[in-house]
């Protein structure tokens, strides 16, 4: 491995059974314009041919290492990659991923220049990214719901001012992380079986914890493989628990911040709820330890708070108003019009009206 130099980008490449894919994430890592990389995968205990490309990449680019270690799931070995780290910023990138060939370039640039600019220091800087579904050959895409609307009125800003990054997808590979920031503020993932979300308390970590110190670059670098339209109901049936797990972490990482900013508690509020109707639809209340993890996370929220959310279904809120056992209050029906109105907008001005009705197809499909 070459020496690390400033500047240096450290991308963490956490791999497990994803010899399918991972050529062509590798190739677009090492073919970036910015070379000053230090590439490290992180091969948790696969069985497949991921370990023999990874080591053929190895043995051709002198920036890459791989680690082989036995299995001990996404936050163990991402915990490791970033231990392993030693340039100024930390990148992910997933194995069914890829990057734009300017990604690196565009992220550095944006963080030189915001800092430069505004004499503060950049701890996170995030980008959009393009949803891919299909296969190679055959592939679609759509950009991240947040393209072209986080808008902070200067940069860096703090989370509250673009507020859309807490708002969708965890997205931490969509951006990089200055590896001082990360080590200061003692983030790391949760380390639990399996992948587990444990993105999701990270984002927390992360973004709130960077106070006034975030940048964004408007641009998608980052092509996020989509496998399936219903991966949260999907997991909320394998794992009934986990994703209201993941968010009292997120509550809990917030909490210890201090966190204030109605903005962002707005945003922890709709996650919460929407992942409880998650679980709650998918696996039942009475399945093992869901009632019980339920209540005890609707109680955190304050219900003023979550009637006055617009992006909350009526159902989501009946949901939340019986397992605190109150009323909902009359609907504000027209602000509720007005945000499905505005989002409706933005997707077809950012995707077409075709992806659009393709997306309310599967919908109505899955009733």
């Amino acid at each position: 491995m070459t020496s690390i130099k400033q500047g240096t980008v450290s991308v963490v490449v956490p791999m497990y059974n994803v010899a399918a894919t991972l050529e062509q994430c590798l190739a677009s890592i090492e073919s970036q314009t910015y070379a000053n990389l230090q590439i490290i995968c992180m091969n948790d205990g696969s069985t497949d041919d991921t370990a023999r490309i990874a080591g053929a990449h190895a043995a051709r680019d002198a920036r890459i290492v791989v680690v082989n270690k036995t299995n001990e799931g996404y936050g163990a070995t991402m915990n490791r990659g970033i231990a392993a780290a030693e340039g100024t910023w930390i990148a992910i990138v997933e194995p069914d991923d890829y990057l734009d060939t300017t990604a690196f370039e565009q992220l550095v640039a944006c963080a030189e220049a915001v800092s430069t600019s505004s004499g503060k220091v950049v701890d996170v800087v995030r980008c959009a990214y393009w949803r891919v579904f299909g296969e190679a050959g055959g592939e679609t895409r759509a950009a991240c719901p947040y393209l072209h609307r986080v808008k902070p009125a200067t940069q860096p800003f703090a989370v509250g001012d673009g507020i859309e990054l807490l708002l969708h997808h965890p997205a931490i590979w969509a951006g990089m992380y200055r590896r001082e920031y990360l080590e200061q503020a003692g983030i790391r993932f949760n380390e639990v079986p399996g992948s587990g979300w444990t993105d999701n308390p990270f984002l927390v970590q992360t973004l709130c914890g960077a106070g006034v110190g975030i940048a964004y670059v408007d641009e998608p670098l980052y092509y996020y493989r989509e496998h399936d339209f219903n991966d949260a109901e999907a997991l909320a049936k394998k794992s009934p628990l986990t994703p209201l797990t993941r968010w009292n972490e997120m509550m809990d990482a917030a909490c210890a911040l201090g966190v204030d900013d109605d903005h962002v508690l707005d945003a922890l509020a709709l996650r919460g709820v929407n992942y409880a109707t998650i679980t709650v639809s998918a696996a039942g209340m009475e399945a093992d330890g869901v009632h019980d993890l339920v209540e005890r996370s609707m109680e955190r929220l304050d219900p003023a708070r979550v009637f006055a959310i617009p992006a909350l279904s009526g159902n989501a809120k009946a949901m939340f108003a019986q397992v605190r056992g109150i009323e909902v209050p009359a609907e504000n029906k027209a602000a509720r019009v007005r945000y499905l109105a505005r989002e409706a907008a933005y997707r077809v001005r950012v995707n077409g009206l075709g992806f659009v009705a393709q997306n309310v197809k599967r919908r109505l499909n899955r009733l």
